[in-house]
């Protein structure tokens, strides 16, 4: 890999986690930092203050796990993607910037936590979703399967409008039953990442 060092001898690694897809930290590589992380697997910088090469975790056992590195259009900085063990932040955090390292669906995670609002409140709650928490689990249960009848039959017709609305209307009704039984997208991207080959 082709890497154009600073004036230094130093190129930024922006660190992020492989899975969740979360920036960890930022750090510096000089060549032989970037040879050592590459043979060893744990990311090792170049400490600016220390004058020396620092492994991440060599003293807290906080490693940074090596899954990838690639290189901007620039080729002067380095995308590190890791698995991490524990924090990454020296102050204990998962990151630099003081974030959980959460998995995130983008928008379906708002959703979930709006639906999960939605649970914890239902008594004080006049929300469609509040009404379907407080019918109970075989109302909840009985709409997904309405839904996913909807969604057969639109799928065999050819109006992608209605198709989409329905498949949008039976993954937020799942999304409810997920949370009714106390799980959420993170626990099926589990059992989906075990069925893995």
């Amino acid at each position: 890999m082709k890497i154009k060092y600073d004036a230094n001898g130093l190129v930024p690694a922006i660190i992020q986690d492989a899975k969740t897809k979360t920036v960890l930290m930022l750090g510096y590589m000089n060549e032989e930092a970037y040879l050592k992380t590459n043979e060893t697997k744990k990311v090792t910088f170049y400490s600016r203050s220390k004058k020396r090469l620092w492994t991440k975790g060599e003293e807290s056992g906080n490693f940074l796990n090596l899954v990838a590195i690639k290189n901007d259009c620039d080729n002067d900085t380095l995308l590190v993607t890791v698995d991490p063990v524990g924090p990454t932040c020296h102050k204990g955090t998962d990151n630099c910037w003081g974030d959980t390292n959460e998995q995130s669906f983008g928008f379906l995670s708002e959703l979930e936590q709006t639906i999960e609002d939605r649970k914890r409140n239902q008594d004080n709650d006049d929300s469609y979703v509040a009404s379907l928490f407080r019918k109970g689990i075989n109302k909840i249960a009985q709409k997904v399967g309405e839904e996913a009848v909807e969604v057969v039959i639109e799928a065999k017709d050819d109006d992608e409008g209605l198709f989409l609305n329905e498949s949008a209307d039976l993954l937020f009704h799942y999304l409810i039953l997920l949370k009714a039984k106390g799980y959420g997208l993170n626990d099926i991207e589990q059992v989906l990442l075990k069925r893995k080959k």
